[in-house]
């Protein structure tokens, strides 16, 4: 079988999808069993590429040719398949998650809203399989476009400002850096196709390494560093489904997976950590984990603490980058996809509050978790994972990043300011995740509460995959782990 058409199936299937579901207006119930049919059968088809990972290894094709040796090509690679696993599975346990959701909060116009997810989840597929850098950008901005109109699905003064910041700050940094860091290595490298060990090694001197990678990190502004982080905040004025997914699983990911890429095929990792050059680099990274995590304490709107949460665990995915020994990348890696499932459990839990109580406050939570213990069991165990303590998936992420950090060969300064970090973090995470179920189980409530209920079905459904997958992943992060283990060349 040429599995080439399997690779090119994964980024038509969500397109045809959202054609359907367009469709199916007058009809919710085939239209989100469509949704759902159709997010199983992506899954399946990365999984089964998954399994075929050896025959795939020739899968790809090329769309177009705007300009001789710069294509729009697809080629399948294991790191991109980890992405478009993640992807399209937690796109299974959105679909069943925001059926309950958008019906049990009455949303407004959920056929645009499931069509724009299944075109949205069809450019992070495009995203994940491109064979270089000029197709990865293409896709990465059709990404920021395909998802404005979720941002901004509320339609209300307050998304439309917030969709304007998102779709400004998204786009903005992609033309005035990303777009001329890609300008330069064309013409340094002569090319801009993803190989293993990078293709400016031997074309860039020394003292531009850090120039160009600079360009890189301020132009792929989804992954969230400081002071490019304002759009994340902003997007959280969107349904929790897309927040969820979008905005803590696809969309970040895309950016800090995209600068992995660039680390790995661009520049090569050696070639970095080798030179030392870019160690300054690493105080971008370890300012927003710590900036960032002073921000969420501040915060008592619970989806705005879990955007700054988010923010600073992306960049753990970026300080590993940087660091940029075996270890580290490695780390940073596996926490694309630990961060992923944890993360989507916590939105997920936010959500299901919002539905049921209509309490948005971190300060109007306690003792809440005796009337929902269930959705704050999940909020509890996405929380430790994101903490990284044992028994629970975000542990050996943590671990590798830490190892890695340990490793570090560059200035005895960094090497502090990383280890430093990385400690200070975990404490700041208890602070403000933690105290959240604990307020909810152990502390009275601080007015009367009525009879609640949890969240309707479907959202408790949708909400239990990701948390048992995080569960699962502590006791079998083989899977993740054989994945990152592919960057570093083994």
């Amino acid at each position: 079988m040429d599995l080439t058409y399997v690779l090119l199936s994964t980024m038509l299937l969500p397109v045809v999808g959202a054609f359907l579901i367009s469709r199916l207006d007058s009809v919710p119930n085939v239209r989100e069993g469509v949704t759902i049919v159709v997010a199983i059968s992506l899954f399946l088809l990365n999984l089964f590429l998954y399994c075929e990972q050896q025959d795939a290894s020739q899968a790809g094709f090329m769309l177009a040719e705007p300009i001789e040796g710069l294509a729009i090509s697809f080629a399948f690679n294991t790191f991109g398949m980890m992405f478009a696993l993640i992807a399209s599975g937690l796109w299974i346990a959105t679909s069943i998650y925001a059926i309950g959701y958008m019906r049990a909060h009455n949303e407004s116009h959920q056929t645009r809203f499931f069509t724009l997810f299944a075109v949205a989840i069809a450019g992070v597929m495009a995203v994940a399989y491109s064979e270089n850098l000029f197709t990865l950008f293409i896709f990465y901005e059709f990404l920021t476009v395909s998802t404005y109109p979720l941002v901004t699905h509320a339609g209300n003064r307050e998304a439309k400002r917030g969709g304007r910041k998102y779709i400004l700050i998204l786009m903005g940094s992609s033309i005035l850096f990303f777009l001329p860091a890609m300008i330069i290595t064309w013409y340094t490298a002569g090319s801009l196709e993803f190989v293993h060990g990078g293709i400016l090694k031997g074309s860039l001197a020394d003292e531009y390494i850090l120039p160009l990678l600079l360009l890189f990190i301020l132009g792929i502004s989804k992954a969230g560093l400081m002071p490019l982080h304002r759009w994340l905040p902003s997007a959280m004025v969107a349904p929790t489904p897309v927040s969820a997914l979008l905005h803590a699983v696809a969309v970040v990911k895309a950016g800090v997976f995209s600068l992995v890429k660039v680390v790995v095929f661009i520049f090569g990792s050696d070639f970095i950590s080798r030179s030392h050059s870019t160690d300054f680099l690493i105080l971008l990274p370890a300012f927003t984990i710590l900036a960032a995590s002073l921000i969420a304490m501040t915060k008592d709107n619970l989806k705005e603490r879990l955007a700054y949460s988010t923010i600073s665990q992306l960049s753990y995915i970026v300080l590993g980058a940087l660091i940029a020994n075996k270890l580290a990348i490695v780390g940073a890696s596996m926490h694309i996809a630990m961060h992923a499932f944890a993360k989507i459990a916590l939105f997920f839990a936010a959500g299901a509050i919002l539905v049921v109580t209509h309490k948005k406050y971190v300060s109007q939570l306690n003792g809440l978790g005796r009337q929902m213990p269930f959705t704050f069991g999940v909020f509890t165990i996405g929380t430790l994972s994101i903490i990284g303590l044992p028994f629970f998936g975000g542990m050996w992420s943590k671990w590798y990043l830490l190892s890695g950090g340990i490793q570090f060969e560059g200035s005895q300064l960094i090497y502090w300011i990383i280890l430093i970090t990385l400690s200070i973090s975990s404490m700041l995470n208890i602070f403000y995740l933690l105290s959240i179920p604990l307020k909810a189980f152990f502390v009275s409530p601080t007015e009367s509460q009525t009879a609640i209920k949890e969240a309707p079905t479907a959202c408790l459904i949708g909400m239990a995959i990701p948390t048992l997958i995080t569960l699962y992943l502590f006791f079998d992060p083989s899977v993740f782990y054989t994945l990152s283990q592919t960057l570093i060349g083994q």
